[in-house]
């Protein structure tokens, strides 16, 4: 990581929906799938995070220029690309592995994501209830989870779930996309 860059860890349901918005932003310099906030000892697999049983939510590690996007213009393309109004569901992805979640290092984080939450409550039809937690301990999600919707575009959950946030994306915040997308 840079000088500049920051680091916030975000889960909107699947984390291949999540990884393949985020990878499109301007300032986003990487974008790596995984596990975290479950209370399992040791390395979680995908395999028990599907579970549903061991706490942890999928998410992505999110890499970014704070000097070329700023964490409320992160935070906003996450939450309006997503439906952070359901609780622990995304579309037919059901439990708490899938709950929307916003994890902070530092209070200054935790304070930006308050304030988006207030600035974005006339863009929903239902209070927000994205979770705030603290960072807790990463973990990678294995290699086959990395990239998913640049390897796999014409998979029939790429097409049916992730398209359409990416179709979004582009509508609503064109200006934020890395080369004109």
């Amino acid at each position: 990581m840079g000088l500049e860059n920051k680091e916030i860890v975000l889960g909107g349901g699947c984390f291949w929906c999540v990884e393949a918005v985020m990878k499109l932003l301007k300032g986003v310099e990487s974008v790596v799938p995984g596990y975290m906030g479950g209370t399992v000892p040791g390395t979680p697999t995908y395999r028990e995070i599907c579970s549903g049983r061991t706490g942890h939510a999928e998410v992505v590690k999110v890499v970014y220029d704070p000097t070329i996007i700023p964490l409320s213009v992160l935070l906003e393309i996450f939450l309006t690309t997503h439906d952070p109004t359901t609780l622990n569901r995304q579309g037919a992805d059901v439990g708490t592995q899938y709950r929307s979640v916003i994890f902070y290092e530092a209070e200054d984080e935790h304070v930006c994501a308050e304030k988006t939450f207030q600035s974005l409550k006339g863009y929903f039809d239902q209070p927000i209830v994205t979770s705030l937690e603290p960072k807790a301990v990463f973990y990678e999600a294995e290699k086959e989870h990395h990239n998913y919707y640049s390897s796999n575009p014409f998979q029939g959950y790429c097409q049916v779930v992730i398209s359409p946030k990416i179709t979004k994306l582009k509508t609503q915040h064109s200006t934020w996309l890395k080369n004109n997308l």
